[in-house]
């Protein structure tokens, strides 16, 4: 019993950086994006900086919510606040921690600086 304990804390240890990669958003992508939106997904383009609070409290609630069955099949784009300065006035975004939901062609909702649950289910749920 022991040696299983330990054989699973083991693999679960090996095994979560690989999960939480598989999890993670995609770097933007235009041939992607215009991809997913011609096959009428569900998408959220997440605008972040790595140093940005909002942005921190905003992953997790991300992470959670793809893995759900209701979220599951939705394509999340990031677009980094500091190095996409390009793809931020492309998509207008005013801040970083701005997540913008799209259901094909035509966004849904925007959101900047939420870091609730509730309304950033509420907003992923536009998209749906």
């Amino acid at each position: 019993m022991l040696r299983r304990t330990i054989l699973a804390s083991i693999l679960a240890f090996v095994l979560s950086p690989l999960a939480a990669i598989a999890l993670a958003p995609v770097l933007y992508d235009d041939a992607a994006f215009t991809a997913a939106q011609a096959a009428g997904k569900t998408i959220l383009v997440q605008v972040h900086a790595d140093w940005c609070p909002q942005c921190a409290a905003q992953r997790p609630i991300l992470a959670k919510a793809v893995t759900s069955d209701k979220y599951k099949d939705v394509v999340t784009f990031n677009i980094d606040w500091d190095t996409q300065k390009d793809l931020v006035r492309k998509f207008n975004a005013q801040r970083q921690s701005t997540l913008i939901v799209f259901k094909g062609n035509r966004e849904t909702g925007r959101s900047a600086g939420a870091t609730q649950e509730g309304p950033i289910l509420d907003l992923l749920a536009t998209g749906l």
